[in-house]
């Protein structure tokens, strides 16, 4: 399917914005149900203007990098380890082949056991949901390299060091950031849940909170803002790759 080039891309959402906006003011929908575009500027701007609206997005933003950095980065760690030794990958294959299928979700209860509701418990949450798919693409992705390519480099006098350096890792790298882009968003998604649920601050718990008042203007800005989220995290992902496997 090919993609809508800019300023066309924007012609579509232009659309759907408008049709939405004239369906509110003529009343096909209940305004309090689903405000028009136009009103939700306005309650963008006066949610900008208190300190809760920012707070909890960076309160959410945070858990978010922090929790996507540690699960990439004990993900990588795995991967190559277990790329490199196939014994190490014999021994710990089945048991993240039996942790892998539990969703993100599923440790909720047990973790807010283990740690009670705060920062750990959202970073928790967000390490486990990255750090199996990050370990899977980076497993694939040094399995994926030619063994001609790894025995000439051996033949060639360079050590197991500079081979992972210089062979395997850049030629694993797209499927490790592929994995990574994907994965931005999923972070985005499981937080959100587990800040409705458990956690009483952030975007999530402040979307929860507009839910009790039936604010629904603020939940479908802080949806917005989410999206945006979502959508520039996957960007600076996309551009990350593009950046790093130019030689592609």
């Amino acid at each position: 399917m090919r993609r809508l080039k800019a300023p066309n891309a924007f012609i579509p959402v232009i659309v759907a914005f408008s049709a939405w906006e004239v369906a509110s003011r003529v009343g096909l929908k209940e305004a309090i149900l689903l405000p028009p575009p136009s009103d939700l500027l306005w309650t963008f701007l006066w949610l900008l203007k208190g300190k809760e609206f920012l707070w909890a997005l960076v309160k959410s933003s945070l858990r978010v990098l922090i929790g996507l950095s540690l699960g990439a980065s004990v993900g990588f760690a795995f991967g190559v380890l277990m790329g490199l030794k196939e014994t190490l990958d014999r021994w710990l294959s089945p048991i993240f082949s039996l942790l892998y299928p539990i969703p993100s979700l599923g440790w909720l209860p047990l973790l807010l056991i283990w740690l009670g509701p705060g920062e750990g418990l959202s970073v928790a949450l967000i390490f486990i949901c990255s750090m199996f798919p990050v370990l899977y693409n980076t497993l694939t992705g040094i399995r994926g390299v030619p063994r001609e390519l790894l025995y000439a480099s051996k033949v060639l006098g360079a050590s197991p060091l500079r081979t992972l350096k210089e062979v395997l890792l850049p030629l694993a790298l797209p499927q490790i950031l592929t994995g990574l882009r994907l994965e931005a968003g999923m972070a985005w998604r499981v937080l959100l849940a587990a800040e409705m649920i458990a956690i009483p601050t952030g975007i999530g718990a402040l979307m929860w909170k507009a839910e009790s008042l039936m604010r629904v203007d603020v939940i479908l800005v802080c949806l917005g803002v989410l999206s945006f989220l979502c959508f520039a995290f996957e960007r600076s992902f996309l551009w990350l790759e593009r950046r790093f496997t130019r030689w592609r």
